[in-house]
């Protein structure tokens, strides 16, 4: 279990005030100057030291992703550091916790991952649905400038910075980091063919780095603790510690921030009172969010909370937004509910999203009330592979994973209905055999 001492979202439930002066008291905006007198190299050494990896849910190294920055921006091309502030993925709660709670260290963490990439300024794209998040937000960029923390020669430092923040307007498509860019031009928010990719050509055709919330805010921490201590957390190549959001079926669903690589039984037992009917009631957890195959009870008890230990698994921490499911779920109920979702959050760009998403939610809906063959199945399986990397972004990917998890761990029930709403008689197909 992380000891208080070590954890970073100190206001990470709000029993603080969020304003400037309560977080300076809380060790932001701590001499700020002299870390990013550090220098740009030595800024990017400790993060990629610290094994920080991108929390909004691919886990790419922080740090090196810093490093694909042009070393020398020009007038007529500055660079820009986008913030994802979107988190419209079912189930993740996480950045909205940092931003109406602890925003300062957000706004802090911009300022330097800015400066480390030579950036002119940050956009910190907010969800549209976020109202008093953005609020919040809004009030504490306004109090970082009349302070001179940003702005004109930002934190004393001789660098000059500035934060806007940018609403979006409720669309999950937006999340994806090349239709964010795109949403923050005033253009339709649809993903853009990569290469070019944003370091080369982002926003505005500039060289931009588009990162998590979460990424950002635990920079100045890192920087002042240290990448030994950060590093401390977790297993090899998953460290540090991360913000978990657990809901569901446990007796105390939470945000909540523990290190790396904790065993699921001993993050739920210690932060969720258990499972709601103890842990032979457990079904299976999606644990990184809607767009992550779901894992069985058995396979996840003692399985090690991080991007590795979930991967073998052949599901993903994602944003490590755990959903838990007890035995009264009707599991084809939630993934068909899901498969809604994307249907409906599909931006109709690529023709394997637009037409994949509906034909697999309404094959779904089909096989919940029984009404299918079992070869149909199969057919669905296939459907989910022509969908999955066939798109320019990764929500056809999310679409078809969770159908997969469930053909994968959950066959017999897709079966059961089947039968069950037949009578017992085999089906045509099966009869045909």
């Amino acid at each position: 279990m992380l000891a208080d001492k070590d954890r970073i979202f100190t206001n990470l439930y709000g029993y603080q005030p969020w304003g400037l002066d309560a977080a300076m008291k809380r060790g932001d905006w701590d001499n700020t100057k002299d870390l990013i007198g550090l220098g740009v190299d030595k800024i990017i050494d400790t993060i990629k030291a610290s094994g920080l990896r991108g929390r909004g849910g691919a886990g790419f190294p922080t740090g090196m992703k810093w490093s694909f920055m042009p070393k020398a921006p020009t007038p007529e091309r500055p660079s820009f550091l986008v913030i994802n502030a979107d988190e419209s993925e079912p189930g993740s709660c996480k950045d909205r916790e940092i931003i109406r709670h602890d925003p300062h260290k957000l706004i802090e963490g911009a300022l330097i991952a800015g400066f480390a990439m030579r950036a002119r300024a940050a956009y910190i794209y907010i969800r549209g649905e976020y109202i008093r998040e953005a609020e919040v937000l809004f009030a504490a960029v306004a109090e970082a400038y009349d302070k001179g923390l940003i702005g004109k020669n930002a934190a004393g430092s001789g660098y000059d910075f500035d934060v806007f923040v940018h609403r979006g307007a409720g669309a999950y498509i937006c999340g994806e980091e090349t239709a964010m860019l795109e949403s923050l031009e005033g253009k339709k928010g649809q993903p853009r063919l990569k290469p070019p990719f944003p370091a080369g050509a982002g926003l505005y055709g500039c060289p931009t780095t588009v990162n998590n919330v979460e990424s950002i805010a635990v920079v100045p921490t890192i920087l002042r603790r240290g990448a030994e201590w950060f590093s401390s957390f977790g297993r090899e190549n998953n460290k540090g510690t991360k913000l978990f959001q657990i809901s569901g079926h446990v007796n105390r669903p939470c945000v909540v921030e523990e290190a790396m690589s904790i065993p699921f039984r001993e993050l739920i037992d210690t932060h969720c009172g258990g499972i709601r009917g103890g842990w032979d009631n457990l079904l299976a957890v999606i644990p990184g969010g809607s767009s992550v195959p779901l894992v069985p009870a058995a396979e996840i008890m003692d399985a090690p909370m991080d991007f590795d230990g979930l991967k073998a698994l052949g599901s993903g921490l994602g944003t490590a937004a755990v959903i838990v499911m007890d035995r009264s779920t009707d599991i084809v109920r939630a993934i068909s509910r899901i498969s809604y979702f994307y249907r409906h959050e599909s931006c109709g760009q690529c023709t394997p999203c637009r037409e994949g998403t509906g034909w697999m939610w309404r094959m779904m809906e089909r096989l919940r009330e029984g009404k299918a063959e079992v070869a149909e199945i199969d057919m669905l399986q296939q459907v989910t592979k022509q969908v999955e990397g066939h798109t320019i972004c990764a929500l056809g990917d999310a679409a078809a994973w969770p159908i997969q998890g469930l053909i994968r761990h959950f066959r017999p029930e897709l079966e059961r209905r089947i039968h069950e709403r037949n009578g017992g008689v085999p089906t045509f197909a099966e009869a045909a055999e």
